[in-house]
């Protein structure tokens, strides 16, 4: 283990010119660390990083089942998604199969991520509603637990309703902590966010991505949230994202999910590990090149996105090459 912290570098020509700094670490399901970098105590918010832990409770309950749902529905139910057409319209039809509609959606709405979608927007003088929230799979799913229970779907973001009650009991299960002793915020979607140890999330992630010691239903769950996240990557984000690219290229291998502030995990199935990362002043571009960087030094990642995801190039507006972001030799030498 390390105390040096994870450290991203960006330049601009020969200068060093903006520094992140982060703590990472990478854990077996049995809670041993197999590598960390920085206080990996220290307890952070997860945010939308954790999501494929938030759906086991979803693909738990029966739902995909009653209600004919698919790969594309459980990789969206992880998905913090651009809001590109097939996202907003899988939400939208998704919901009519459980009988409720947008408006049932306590997410709220934003603008989709793209460019190009807001000016389609625009041409079109269309209003972004719930669905394009790129939380909706996930809340689709919350919606869908709530229904299969026969529970109120009212209020399902709040703390004690039972959806949410259902996420604590499967964290702890995943990361042999009681959840409901964690302090917690309110995440941009209106969900409780846990402080979590970054340690302990790390070790969630690999109940997941090694679940011999979890229930049959559980391990069953985390085995097919961690298939659907691979076989449908786009859903989990879309166009150029760096989780699409990531789980559509190491399929079996792993599976990556980004948080907001600068968090990123990660389940290896294929090393039985889970990896965490929290980029201290929250910049979701450092904590891209140190996940990029952390799967290369396990000796994952694909050489073809090497280059692009460890060094990724820094250009101006008139599409210039002036700089690139890397990681500090002074943190893995």
């Amino acid at each position: 283990m390390s105390k040096s912290p994870v450290v991203i570098e960006v330049t601009r020509g020969p200068v060093v010119e903006s520094r992140h700094e982060g703590i990472a670490a990478v854990v077996k399901a049995d809670g041993s660390v197999v590598a960390s970098w920085g206080d990996i105590d220290a307890a952070i918010l997860p945010r939308s990083a954790n999501k494929p832990i938030q759906a086991m409770a979803f693909v738990e309950s029966g739902a995909p089942e009653k209600f004919g749902l698919t790969n594309e529905h459980i990789a969206l139910s992880c998905a913090s998604h651009n809001g590109e057409t097939r996202h907003v319209e899988t939400v939208r039809a998704w919901l009519k199969k459980i009988g409720l509609g947008e408006g049932d959606l306590e997410c709220g709405a934003h603008a989709p991520r793209l460019q190009a979608s807001i000016e389609a927007m625009a041409r079109e003088n269309a209003v972004p509603g719930q669905a394009f929230n790129n939380c909706s799979g996930k809340h689709s799913g919350f919606l869908s637990t709530a229904v299969t229970y026969g529970e109120s779907p009212k209020g399902y973001i709040k703390y004690d309703h039972p959806v949410q009650r259902r996420l604590r009991a499967v964290m702890t299960d995943l990361c042999g902590v009681n959840a409901d002793d964690f302090q917690h915020g309110t995440d941009g979607c209106g969900i409780p966010t846990l402080a979590t140890p970054l340690k302990t999330l790390a070790r969630a992630m690999a109940s997941m991505a090694d679940p011999s010691g979890l229930s049959s239903k559980h391990a069953d769950a985390a085995t097919r949230i961690r298939a659907a996240m691979n076989a449908e990557p786009f859903m989990v984000a879309g166009t150029g994202r760096f989780c699409t690219r990531i789980n559509g290229a190491l399929a079996g291998v792993a599976q990556v999910k980004t948080g907001a502030e600068g968090v990123f995990c990660g389940m290896l199935p294929a090393l039985g590990v889970g990896i965490a990362i929290k980029m201290w002043d929250g910049a979701g571009r450092a904590a891209e090149v140190a996940m990029a960087t952390l799967l290369d030094h396990l000796g994952v990642l694909p050489a073809a996105e090497k280059e692009a995801l460890e060094t990724p190039a820094i250009k101006n507006v008139v599409g210039l090459l002036v700089g690139e972001m890397r990681p500090a030799k002074s943190w893995l030498g």
